[in-house]
């Protein structure tokens, strides 16, 4: 297929990651939900008695520490989904939209193509069959390369969708996915356009293996069981189950990435995670094991809407380059 299968996997995927931002983006503010608050040091409060309580001469004081930031407490996808309305604006559902189109240009484009030449190539010639194995390992190799491409976006993606929830103060404000990318690299160094790629290489590599070769071997199974004619209910189908396989096997990770990705490095001061190990173990001390699958429902939410999207598109193209 060559060129054709990056061109018909761009195409499908920047469609379905568009109709689908707003979902990605309250699954982002749910995964970073119960990151612990930068705050200013404690501080201590001098009252006088006179103030507080009758024990003593009228010059002593009572130490009071401040009180601790007490965290706000976790909320399902409704309700992150209003407030972003309410306090944000309807617009801002589609915030990093435009890193989410480099971002589908740059790591689905490339993930869809060599996930293609590599089934055109292992595919057996006589029976038209590849084993699921070769899927699996087909996935593994393109979603892998896809990610060290996409990394840059998918960094100034979380962000951009991640800046509504800080404090006005302590806000980014990305004017766009270049602008990101621009101010990242000056004010951080290029290293950082990678930060988190290992993270980001490894999602891609479980998303690409269950998404792509699930969807052909649910699709494979329907057909041969004779359950449905190869049409639209397959594709919706196999699409959808492809789906669920993603985002179970993908969550994990996902959590993990978006808080390494999003953690605010300020100058001279250690950062909050020192790696994805790091960031995975104060994740599970602070807020249980579950926590790695916090944002599990906006996620299917997104993961099966986004597959079937974009296998839809995908089959759609694929008939309307047929002859090219």
């Amino acid at each position: 297929m060559g060129v054709k299968g990056f061109v018909e996997g761009g195409i499908a995927s920047i469609i379905a990651g568009c109709s689908t931002h707003p979902l990605d983006l309250i699954k982002v503010r749910m995964q970073l939900q119960g990151e612990t608050p930068i705050s200013a040091p404690a501080t201590v409060h001098n009252l006088r008695p006179a103030l507080a309580f009758h024990t003593g001469a009228a010059n002593h004081t009572i130490s009071i520490p401040a009180p601790s930031v007490v965290a706000p407490p976790r909320v399902g996808p409704v309700s992150v989904g209003v407030k972003i309305i309410q306090q944000e604006g309807v617009a801002a559902l589609f915030s990093g939209v435009s890193a989410t189109v480099l971002r589908q240009t740059l790591y689905s484009t490339t993930r869809m193509g060599l996930y293609d030449m590599l089934k055109q190539k292992w595919t057996d010639p006589d029976t038209n069959i590849m084993p699921l194995s070769k899927k699996i390992v087909a996935g593994l190799i393109a979603g892998g390369i896809g990610a060290a491409v996409g990394n840059p976006a998918d960094v100034a993606m979380v962000r951009m969708q991640a800046d509504g929830r800080l404090p006005i103060s302590q806000r980014r404000n990305y004017k766009s996915v270049i602008d990101a990318i621009t101010q990242m690299s000056k004010s951080e160094g290029v290293t950082s356009l990678w930060r988190g790629s290992s993270l980001t290489v490894n999602r891609a590599m479980l998303v690409t293996a269950s998404q792509l070769a699930s969807y052909d071997q649910f699709k494979e199974t329907i057909l041969e069981k004779g359950i449905m004619k190869d049409g639209l209910g397959t594709h919706v189908t196999s699409s959808f189950a492809a789906g669920f396989v993603a985002a179970v096997a993908s969550n994990p990770v996902d959590v993990i990435k978006t808080r390494v990705m999003n953690m605010k490095v300020e100058p001279g001061m250690a950062p909050p995670y020192n790696g994805a190990i790091d960031c995975a173990m104060k994740t599970i001390k602070a807020e249980g094991p579950m926590a790695l699958y916090k944002g599990f429902i906006p996620t299917i939410s997104r993961q099966g809407p986004f597959t079937v999207v974009l296998f839809v598109t995908l089959e759609q193209v694929r008939k309307m380059l047929k002859d090219f």
